[in-house]
């Protein structure tokens, strides 16, 4: 197969190899005016579709973080086919012990050989010692029962998820549909709020850069966290903007968001304002940190506005 993503096309040792492979296979390539090689043998195409019906395991190994979309290795889900691929794109995801098999450890190593050459390594002895040893284990009734069970295991866990139906299904329900009952909202009236929106923007066009923070101070009490934040917003209605703690993920958790609330004005400032809130103690204070988003009703960040101020 040639490689997965057209940044890696551009290497020298990449065109060395499709060279070989089109010497070996017959297959035409050109290269376009673009830098990237393409087939251009029709007949290239109809192999692939038959190789992703008829295939039991199905190899991808790209570099960290090289790999495309990945749906070459979704596609022969479906057919009872299962991967053997870097921990990378989608198989990073989908990955378990008992759909696949999974090459690296899961990070970066640029274009260090001897990485590559740990990596070969590992693929010859999981295809030595498990694909094929699993493959051909069987029964009485010469069925390769446990590479039957792991087959049945990927189809039924993995079909649903990484499938063109989710997708379009999950991103008609999530964004699509919504969208468009927001647009009629802020279209309704004669774009009444779709004018108010406008006004916002441009609000904070003008404000953001001199928005500041002071102080931060933080105690903790039993269980929790008190964060006292100084915020300075210029001119800019405090309702515009939203001031959180945030907290990065941890363990495969969602990332803590906590609003905070606005209190009494600092004196002898402009548009300053003591902001608080209390968080859990679990992950220490200083994972925490202040940060001031742009608000408004139904409006996407950053989606639609891209401003974020970040304390530290």
């Amino acid at each position: 197969m040639p490689p997965a993503t057209e940044s890696s096309i551009h290497s020298e040792p990449t065109i060395n190899l499709l060279r070989e492979l089109a010497l070996d296979l017959g297959v035409v390539w050109k290269r376009h005016s673009d830098g990237l090689w393409r087939q251009i043998d029709p007949d290239v195409w109809l192999l692939a579709e038959r190789i992703v019906e008829g295939v039991d395991v199905w190899i991808n190994t790209p570099r960290r973080p090289w790999e495309a979309c990945g749906t070459s290795g979704m596609k022969v889900l479906v057919n009872g086919g299962m991967n053997l691929s870097e921990l990378d794109g989608w198989w990073a995801e989908a990955y378990t012990p008992d759909v696949g098999w999974a090459l690296g450890d899961g990070r970066e190593h640029g274009d260090d050989p001897g990485r590559d050459a740990e990596e070969a390594r590992q693929l010859y002895d999981t295809l030595e010692n498990d694909v094929i040893a699993r493959f051909y284990d069987r029964d009485g009734e010469r069925l390769p029962r446990k590479w039957i069970a792991m087959m049945r295991e990927s189809m039924a866990r993995l079909t649903p998820e990484f499938s063109a139906n989710r997708t379009v299904r999950e991103y008609t329900e999530k964004y699509y549909l919504p969208a468009a009952e927001s647009y009629s909202e802020r279209s309704a009236t004669g774009g009444t709020l779709a004018q108010q929106i406008s006004s916002w923007h441009k609000a904070l066009a003008q404000h953001w850069s001199k928005l500041n923070f002071g102080q931060v101070n933080s105690e903790t009490v039993g269980d929790f966290h008190n964060f006292r934040v100084q915020v300075y917003l210029d001119d800019l209605e405090p309702d515009a903007v939203l001031v959180e703690l945030y907290a990065q993920a941890r363990d495969g958790e969602l990332p803590m968001r906590q609003p905070m609330t606005r209190g009494d004005a600092l004196v002898g400032s402009v548009g300053g304002f003591l902001y608080t809130a209390q968080v859990p103690s679990s992950p220490p204070a200083t994972d925490y940190t202040p940060r001031i988003i742009p608000a408004f009703r139904d409006v996407h960040v950053t989606l639609e506005v891209k401003e974020i101020l970040w304390q530290r």
